[in-house]
Order: structure tokens, then C-alpha cells, then sequence
């Protein structure tokens, strides 16, 4: 099965807007530093990489190349898991034993939360218990450690990122797998499984909270989010998260793992993935403080064993341009390099291949940053402010449609 993970409209204002300089003798440590915050909200992950071309982590190879590309967005896993998964994953270190510890002595871990990224989508699991220790009902002891490493991550997060403008994210890989336990899409979750998630969700949402109340941090942004992914499943009445979790939950955002509804580009995807928003969306419990859509794309992507890179491209533009118009605050491609290699092939998820070859959705994404940061400077430059949300979001679409008459779609569903 497809390791997949996962995406919340939070429109940072404008205002925030600041690039880093170059830094003196006497600058603070590059994660410290003011960097651009400006909400681009198309962006990529990495995750479970089966190749890299340095000696570098590749943790760190692949955050470099996504702020290479021109992104200011990054998705990564934390978690015991994570690491010792030689030779592309973090080395093992046993003396790491807390989500906190892991971002702060961690080397990869701490180089990529120093990195100049204003937005950071992070799947967390603590290090205390199994990643669905929830699912035969959230004991109080479970419960307790869920909390405290939420909680001390949250501070840590807080505190050494004050000033910077960054905004964190927590969230996890699709939830509807999790509640299932490994069953298939068309069986139910059992009572004690949603009871049991309700339960994680609002804890580690409580933790979050406290820790943002506690510490009362300057210029640094923190989340939490759920990710739901058989949103089709729930509007035709069948139990799932977003039915029969998501309601009774606090969280801030819902990410959505879209596959069920852009995966085979059929005429009228576009549609699906609007209904499936709208429909996420009327499930989601407003929450105060919390101004615009709440629901964004934490997976899609078009594989290379069943789509040429032309139509990887035009078919990912088509799910920006609907995202972008629905609202999304990111939409966020699975993903740099592919994580899949069943029988020594890959299955061609990303960005740049096995060969260290650009694809062609890299260069719409490169030339999209180009054009937002243009966009971004010549609004200054002419009206003595940034531009709004709502008009900085009419231009990602213009760009996003200048793209498609310059570049071709590909729309007729022929696979290579």
C-alpha cells in the first residue's frame, strides 16, 4: 500500500512579509532569522525517499533541493520510526527519546527546522507508544504521553522559533487507514477506534493549545491538523473520519489526501475534488481565531508507471488551479523524490528522478515561485504595501492558467 501523508488554510497576513539578508558576524543562528513568509501554498514533501545523490541525509538533501526549487513550504515525518531507515532515512541514535529531543539534537532534524522555511507540515508521533495506540481506546496513560511530548515539542517549537515568522503544523499520515487498522476501504472502523481517535485528536489538540498559552510566543505559528482520506467513502454515507471523527474534534485544519478524487483524472475530477472540499469542509467545527477555508491538499500526484511527465504536469496544474480556486491554503504534491519501489522498479512519484532528472512539474513549480515573488515585489513596489490574500491568490490562478497556454494540457486520460 502506498505510504502517503498528508495538509490547513492558514493565510498568514501579508503584513509578516520580510526576505532574509545576508547575515553579518554578529547575525543570530539562521533559525532565528526573519525569513519570507508570504503564503505561496503550492509546495512538495519528503518522505521514505529510496535514493539521493549525496552524502548528505536525505532529510536534508531533499529540503535543500524543495528551497532550491523556490519553495518556502516543507512536509516531513517525525517519529522513532524515522530513524535508522539506512541508507536514505536518519541514522539510529538510541539516545533520542522524545519528539523534543529529536528536534533539537537531532543534526537533520534541527538543519531543516533552521532552514529558511516559513511553513513546516510535520507528521508527529511520540516516541512513548505505536502510532495507533488509540485505536482499542485512548487510555489515561496513553493519553498523558501523547500530551506531554505534544506539548514539550510545542514549547520547544515555540520558543526557539519566536521572532522568525515561521508556522508549524502538526498533523499525521491518512486517518482513515489509522482507524481502520489495516482493513480494506470498503470494511467500518469499529466504536472503540473512532471513540479512541476522537480522544487523540482533542489531546493532542489540548496540547497544543496549552503550550501556545503558556509560552506566549511573538511572530511563530502553531497548528494541528487531522488528515482524511476516503472522503468519497463519507459522502456516500459509509463511517470514516470525516463523517464520524472529524465532527466531534477541535483540530485547526483538515488535510486532505486526495487520491480518491484526482487519482484517475477522469472528465469530471475537477468536480469531484470541489465536492469533496465543500463536503470536508461543512464536517469541519469552525474554530475561533480562525479566519478563512480550513481544509487543504496534503497528497496528490500522478505516478510516472501510469502517466508520461506531460501529463504528471498538466494534470497536477489542473489540481492547483482547482485547489487555488476552492481555497486552499496549501496544495502540496506527493512528492520530491519517489518512495515507492515495488520489484526493484519505481513507480515514478516526484519531482526529480532516479537519475536526477527535472520533470516537467518541477519547472511549472519553479516558474510559479518566480512568478509569485515578482508579483509579490512589484505590488510593493507600486501600491506601498503587500498584496491581500484574496489578491494575491487571483494571481497564483493567472500564472497557474499562463502556464497552461504556454506549456499544453494533456486532458484526454492516455497513460504511457
Amino acid at each position: 500500500m502506498r505510504i502517503r501523508f498528508h495538509l490547513v488554510l492558514m493565510m498568514i497576513p501579508l503584513s509578516m512579509l520580510a526576505a532574509a539578508s545576508e547575515p553579518s558576524l554578529d547575525a543570530p543562528p539562521a533559525g532565528t532569522r526573519r525569513i519570507d513568509t508570504v503564503n505561496y501554498r503550492l509546495g512538495t514533501q519528503t518522505f521514505g525517499i529510496k535514493y539521493k545523490f549525496t552524502d548528505k541525509t536525505g532529510l536534508v538533501e531533499t529540503a535543500e533541493r524543495i528551497h532550491e526549487m523556490g519553495s518556502n513550504i516543507l512536509k516531513f515525518s517525525m517519529s522513532k520510526k524515522v530513524m535508522g531507515e539506512a541508507p536514505f532515512g536518519l541514522p539510529k541514535n538510541d539516545s533520542i527519546k522524545s519528539l523534543t529531543q529529536m528536534a533539537d539534537k537531532e543534526p537533520s532534524v534541527r538543519a531543516v527546522l533552521d532552514m529558511p522555511f516559513a511553513y513546516y507540515l510535520i507528521w508527529v508521533y511520540p516516541f512513548a507508544h505505536n502510532d495507533i495506540a488509540w485505536a482499542d481506546g485512548l487510555s489515561q496513560k496513553e493519553r498523558d504521553e501523547e500530551y506531554k511530548e505534544i506539548h514539550d515539542l510545542a514549547v520547544h517549537l515555540l520558543k526557539t522559533y519566536q521572532g522568525t515568522g515561521k508556522s508549524f503544523y502538526f498533523g499525521h499520515w491518512e486517518g482513515d487507514w489509522h482507524l481502520l487498522q489495516g482493513a480494506g476501504r470498503k470494511r467500518e472502523p469499529t466504536a472503540e477506534a473512532i471513540k479512541g481517535m476522537i480522544d487523540w485528536l482533542n489531546v493532542r489538540q489540548e496540547a497544543i493549545d496549552d503550550a501556545k498559552r503558556e509560552t506566549q510566543a511573538k511572530d511563530v505559528y502553531l497548528y494541528n491538523y487531522t488528515e482524511v482520506n476516503l472522503v468519497t467513502k463519507g459522502m456516500q454515507g459509509g463511517k470514516c473520519l470525516v463523517n464520524d471523527v472529524l465532527p466531534f474534534t477541535k483540530v485547526d485544519y483538515v488535510s486532505y489526501s486526495s487520491y480518491d478524487t484526482t487519482g484517475s483524472r477522469k472528465a469530471n475530477s475537477d468536480q469531484w475534488l470541489r465536492d469533496a472540499l465543500t463536503y470536508i469542509d461543512s464536517k469541519l467545527p469552525p474554530k475561533e481565531g480562525l479566519q478563512g477555508k480550513r481544509v487543504f491538499i496534503g497528497e496528490y500526484g500522478f505516478p510516472r508507471a501510469k502517466f508520461s511527465p506531460e501529463q504528471q504536469d498538466a494534470f497536477s496544474r489542473d489540481v492547483s488551479r482547482v485547489a487555488l480556486e476552492w481555497g486552499c491554503p496549501f496544495v502540496l504534491y506527493w512528492e520530491i523524490y519517489c518512495n515507492e519501489k515495488p520489484a526493484g522498479k519505481h513507480n515514478g512519484y516526484w519531482l526529480i528522478d532516479d537519475k536526477n532528472q527535472k520533470q516537467p512539474f518541477y519547472y511549472t513549480l519553479q516558474n510559479y515561485y518566480d512568478g509569485m515573488r515578482g508579483t509579490v515585489a512589484e505590488f510593493k513596489n507600486k501600491n506601498g504595501r503587500p498584496p491581500t490574500n484574496d489578491e494575491l491568490q487571483a494571481e497564483a490562478i493567472r500564472i497557474l492558467k499562463q502556464a497552461d497556454s504556454t506549456r499544453g494540457k494533456e486532458v484526454d486520460g492516455r497513460r504511457n
